[in-house]
C-alpha cells in the first residue's frame, strides 16, 4: 500500500548542483513533489545555493579550503565532529514544517552526524541514501596513499591519522578520525537510522562484511529518465571517457591501454589529474584528445559520437551514472570489475568487464570493442538502452521509494499503537 502524499524533509549538504548526489538530493524532491508531497530543505548556506524559503534554517557556511583565522578554524573542527548548530536549526525547522519523513543524502562534516540524534529525537523516520561509503570508512571511499585500504575493519580507527587518509593532511585526519570515533562510541547511524537505501548491491555487500545487519538496507537502483536521452545506435570511430579526471579513475591504465592497442581516446573532463595525464599522453604516444568539461546536450553529442564508452576505475565505485547514462544515449560500455560496476553491466550483451588496473585486460577489452562488427555493436547499444529503460527506470525509483516510505510510516503508526495501549 503506498502512503498518501505526506511532507518530506530533504536533508544534504549542499542546496546547489555540486556533484551527482547533489543532483540526486534535488531530482528526489522534485520527484516526489510531482506526487504531491510537500518538500523543506535543511543544508549549508552557500553563495551558489538555489533560493529556497528553507535557508533561514540553514547551518553557517564553512568551506574547508578557505583561508579562516584560527579561532574560526577551531569552531569549523568542533563543528565536524558534533554540531549544536545543525541540531538547534534542525530543531527549529521541524518545528515549523512537521514532517512525515526525512530523507538524507551526504551530511557528514558540514552538517555532521549529530543531526540524527535530532530527527531521532523528534520522532521522525529516517532514512540516509549512501552514495558513499562513509558509514563504514571513516574516509567515504576505502582509499587513501596506499591504494585500496579496508585496515578500520577489524582495527583501530587511529589508521586514519597513520595513513593519513583524509587529503593526505595530518590535521584534517584527526578531525575525521575524532568524528569517526565518537559516532561510532554514540552508535550514531546504527541508532537513528531506520533504513539506508544502497543504489549498489557491491556497498550492500560490503557494508555486511563490516558488521551492519542485511536488514537496515533497501536497495534501489540510480535511475535515468531516458526521454531525456535521445540515443544514437551507430558506432563511431572512438574510445570515451568522461568523469572527473583523478588518479582512482584509472586514467593512467586507459591511457597506456589506448597506447598500445593504437586507439583513438577522447576523454572529457578536468580535475587534479589533467596535467600527468597529458604528460602520460605524451610519454607513450597515445591518440588521446582532452576535451575539457562538458555537460548537458554538448556531452550527449560527445557519447552519441563514440563507438564505446570506457570506465577503468580502480576505485570501489557504488552505482556511476556514467554507465547508465552512456546506455541511455545507445553506447555499449567498458567497465572494470571493481566495486558496483560490474553489476550494471550485461557481459557481451551490454559491454564488457575487465580486470581493474590490468593494462593487458583492458587492451583486450578495446580490441574487442573495435573490432566488433558495426551491426553488431548497434545491437548491443540499443540492449543498452532497453536495459537501462527496464532495470533503471524513474518509474521503478519512485515505486521503490514509496514502498519505503510506506512501510517506515506503518512501523510507526504500529509502534504508536503499542505504546497507547
Amino acid at each position: 500500500m503506498m502512503p498518501k502524499p505526506g511532507r518530506l524533509l530533504n536533508v544534504n549538504t549542499y542546496h546547489y548542483r555540486r556533484g551527482g548526489s547533489d543532483v540526486v538530493y534535488f531530482e528526489h524532491a522534485a520527484m516526489l513533489a510531482e506526487q504531491g508531497w510537500d518538500n523543506a530543505f535543511f543544508a549549508m548556506h552557500h553563495p551558489k545555493n538555489e533560493p529556497t524559503p528553507w535557508s533561514r534554517y540553514f547551518v553557517e557556511e564553512m568551506e574547508f579550503g578557505h583561508d579562516y583565522s584560527l579561532p574560526r578554524k577551531v569552531s569549523m573542527a568542533t563543528k565536524v565532529v558534533y554540531s549544536f548548530e545543525a541540531q538547534r536549526k534542525l530543531r527549529q525547522l521541524i518545528g515549523a514544517f512537521r514532517p512525515d519523513v526525512a530523507h538524507l543524502h551526504c551530511i557528514y562534516h558540514h552538517l555532521s552526524p549529530s543531526i540524527l540524534h535530532t530527527l531521532r529525537s523528534a520522532g521522525v523516520p529516517t532514512v540516509m541514501t549512501a552514495h558513499d561509503l562513509k558509514i563504514a570508512c571513516p574516509a567515504y571511499k576505502m582509499l587513501n596513499s596506499t591504494g585500496l585500504c579496508e585496515r578500520c575493519k577489524d582495527g583501530s580507527i587511529a589508521n586514519v591519522v597513520r595513513f593519513r587518509c583524509i587529503k593526505d593532511s595530518l590535521s584534517a585526519s584527526l578531525i575525521i578520525a575524532a568524528e569517526s570515533y565518537l559516532h561510532r562510541w554514540l552508535q550514531t547511524y546504527q541508532r537513528c537510522l531506520d533504513r539506508i537505501v544502497v543504489p549498489s548491491r557491491f556497498l550492500l555487500e560490503k557494508f555486511v562484511e563490516w558488521g551492519w545487519a542485511r536488514e537496515r538496507f533497501t536497495y534501489i537502483p540510480n535511475y535515468v529518465d531516458a526521454s531525456r536521452f535521445e540515443p544514437d545506435y551507430s558506432p563511431g570511430d572512438h574510445a570515451l571517457y568522461f568523469g572527473r579526471l583523478m588518479p582512482e579513475k584509472g586514467l593512467a591504465t586507459l591511457i597506456r591501454a589506448a597506447a598500445a592497442a593504437s586507439l583513438p581516446l577522447k576523454l572529457v573532463g578536468t580535475g587534479p589529474m589533467e596535467a600527468d595525464a597529458r604528460r602520460l599522453v605524451e610519454e607513450t604516444g597515445a591518440r588521446a584528445e582532452f576535451l575539457g568539461y562538458q555537460s548537458g546536450m554538448a556531452l550527449h553529442d560527445l557519447v552519441r559520437r563514440a563507438r564505446v564508452v570506457v570506465l577503468p576505475s580502480e576505485i570501489y565505485e557504488n552505482a556511476p551514472m556514467s554507465v547508465l547514462e552512456g546506455y541511455a544515449l545507445g553506447k555499449p560500455v567498458i567497465g572494470a570489475r571493481i566495486g558496483g560496476i560490474p553489476e550494471l553491466i550485461v557481459e557481451g550483451q551490454t559491454g564488457w568487464t575487465f580486470e581493474s588496473g590490468n593494462v593487458d585486460a583492458l587492451v583486450q577489452a578495446l580490441n574487442i570493442a573495435f573490432q566488433t562488427p558495426d551491426g553488431v555493436l548497434q545491437k548491443m547499444g540499443e540492449h543498452a538502452r532497453a536495459h537501462v529503460e527496464r532495470s533503471f527506470s524513474a518509474t521503478r525509483y519512485l515505486q521503490s521509494t514509496l514502498e519505503l516510505y510506506a512501510g517506515l510510516l506503518g512501523e510507526q503508526r504500529a509502534s504508536a499503537a503499542l505504546a497507547s495501549v
